[in-house]
């Protein structure tokens, strides 16, 4: 598949459909799945559709779905006969919904019923079909979400399957996909709060596969249970595209992967591989290894002499990867920076994990590493094909501004060419991450150039590096820093789950509960000031009550709370 040509979507569904026939490619982990062949028929059907719809090379499709098979096969559809996809992320507002349907010119939508509440009383001009994905079926226009609720239940033949209707189009050609063509459009809610339409041909997101296939190995006895949205490119690239290439299966969860859903997910499945963001090890390890570790003295006795901490620690990252199913060989780990602590433990238990670095501009994995290959704090070398230069590199340090060049990289900003022209200095994208490079070419990340405070004396402040210590108290879910009339300022989400145990048992009062809350925060002020330069110490912390807001990469929205003046009610500050 390295012809100019064959480096497209339906190129791969075509090979795979040969190559892997009869195996599993995508279902739900409790319900048979979609075999190879079935999914290209499926996915041959709806494309026929979708051209008797009047969709042609070029249009745009959008889907807001959460992730199932059938949101594979409509991207798949899409693109297979040239039109772009449109993916829609679930969290986002009607307002920002509709703004991506029309700034996109959609002409068709894939929308699951519990989402079509987000569109069913707007009006766009271009959208002229709107697809029940969840069983096929098409919507008539006009249709309220308490109408196509109640068509559903009652198995009304006014929901016509596409199967039926596309029969008479199936042997309708559709028009050559090449590598140039756009294959997605994808909006993004990034932490700065202004959302753009990145555009991805068909050549970015294959390149960007088989130079992961390059570094690690997905063949076709592989299993990934998905966790993350497929609306974002990070699963769409990685978990969907990837598995297809390489025949591995693909199964889907029916609601949000809390705890209570993964478990019976992960007994059933019992992945290889699984692509996650920090946060869901951060929270295991966090929640059941620390406190273990740290809580019986015969264990703390035990990690104290180097022989019995090996088979102890080692124990534990059996138990993780028991939790996880039992085979896994890779968890795949992007999105965000891994927080220091946990990764040194991933480290010494012997957990298969690695990490990446890649934005939604390129397709999105620019460097990464095989399990057990990786360096703390790194995010991997560049993959094949990928250039990396530090931009005006800081003489002491080295650190600059991560620049990109490579096969992956974006086409530009939808209707947007002066954004497009920002985003690039002479032919290099400019990611806004400051980073550095060592001798043998292991990229490390410092923080988002427009989050770097200058300190009193010109000093640079990564933000990210105070959080990282912040976070290594027991008692911390999670916390952001920031600059507020020239002082440090971090805003401290608390393990309440565990504190509101502990108060249970002590049986306090409101008052004497607040007054634990603050001496709490003092302690971890005083603590992390112990533990970090003269420059970075913490003059005022916050107590976030509420869990901050995110990215679907788990990210905070730093923009919705640096700004803030206001603590939100009842929270503590010391």
């Amino acid at each position: 598949m390295e012809h100019k040509n064959e480096l497209t979507i339906p190129a791969i569904l075509a090979k795979s459909a040969e190559l892997y026939e009869n195996r599993n490619a995508l279902g739900f982990y409790d319900s048979p799945a979609l075999s190879y062949r079935q999914l290209k028929d499926k996915t041959d059907q709806i494309a026929a559709f979708l051209a008797d719809r009047g969709i042609v090379h070029g249009d745009r499709v959008a889907i807001l779905s959460e992730n199932s098979p059938h949101w594979g096969v409509a991207y798949l559809a899409v693109t297979s006969m040239g039109a772009v996809a449109v993916p829609i992320l679930t969290d986002f507002s009607p307002t920002e919904i509709h703004h991506v349907l029309r700034h996109s010119e959609a002409k068709a939508v894939f929308v699951s019923e519990k989402l079509y509440g987000k569109i069913d009383e707007a009006s766009f001009d271009h959208l002229k079909t709107r697809i029940l994905i969840d069983d096929f079926s098409v919507i008539k226009p006009d249709t309220s979400k308490d109408k196509l609720r109640r068509l559903i239940a009652e198995g009304s033949h006014e929901l016509r399957k596409i199967k039926a209707m596309a029969l008479k189009w199936l042997g309708r050609i559709p028009s050559q996909v090449q590598s140039e063509d756009l294959a997605s459009i994808i909006y993004t809610s990034g932490t700065t709060g202004h959302s753009k339409g990145v555009m991805l041909t068909h050549g970015n997101l294959v390149s960007d596969v088989l130079a992961t296939t390059r570094l690690v190995d997905v063949n076709c006895e592989d299993r990934l249970l998905s966790l993350l949205p497929l609306a974002h490119v990070y699963e769409c690239t990685l978990g969907l595209i990837t598995s297809l290439m390489k025949g591995a299966s693909v199964s889907y969860v029916h609601k949000p992967p809390t705890a209570a859903v993964l478990l019976p997910a992960l007994r059933a499945v019992q992945p290889t591989f699984v692509l996650s963001v920090p946060l869901i090890i951060e929270k295991m390890v966090r929640a059941k290894v620390f406190p273990a570790l740290r809580g019986k003295a015969l264990i703390r006795m035990a990690c104290a002499v180097p022989a019995l901490r090996k088979m102890v620690i080692r124990k534990a990252g059996a138990k993780i990867r028991a939790a996880f199913g039992g085979k896994l060989n890779m968890f795949c780990i992007g999105g965000a920076a891994l927080a220091p602590d946990v990764e040194d433990f991933l480290i010494e238990a012997g957990f298969p994990y690695c990490i990446g670095y890649g934005l939604t501009e390129t397709a999105p994995l620019v460097t990464g590493t095989k399990p057990f290959e990786t360096r703390p704090r790194s995010a991997g070398r560049p993959l094949e094909g990928v250039e990396i230069r530090i931009a005006d590199p800081d003489p002491k340090t080295g650190e600059g501004e991560i620049q990109l060049r490579g096969p992956m990289i974006m086409k530009g900003y939808y209707k947007d060419p002066e954004k497009t022209a920002e985003a690039f200095s002479d032919g290099w994208l400019k990611t806004g991450d400051l980073g550095c490079l060592d001798a043998d070419g292991f990229l490390y990340i410092k923080g988002r150039s427009k989050n770097v405070i200058i300190g009193p004396s010109g000093e640079n402040i990564y933000p990210e590096v105070i959080e990282s210590v912040i976070n290594r108290t027991d008692s911390v879910q999670e916390s952001l820093v920031f600059e507020e009339q020239g002082r440090l300022v971090a805003r401290i989400h608390l393990n309440y789950e565990a504190l509101d145990a502990f108060f249970s048992e002590k049986k306090w009062s409101a008052s004497q509960i607040r007054e634990h809350i603050r001496r709490l925060l003092e302690d971890i002020k005083a603590k992390v000031n112990e533990g970090v330069a003269s420059f970075s110490r913490l003059s005022r912390v916050i107590e976030q009550t509420e869990p901050f807001e995110k990215t679907p990469t788990q990210k905070i929205k730093r923009y919705l709370y640096v700004e803030r003046t206001i603590d939100g009610e009842g929270a503590i500050s010391v």
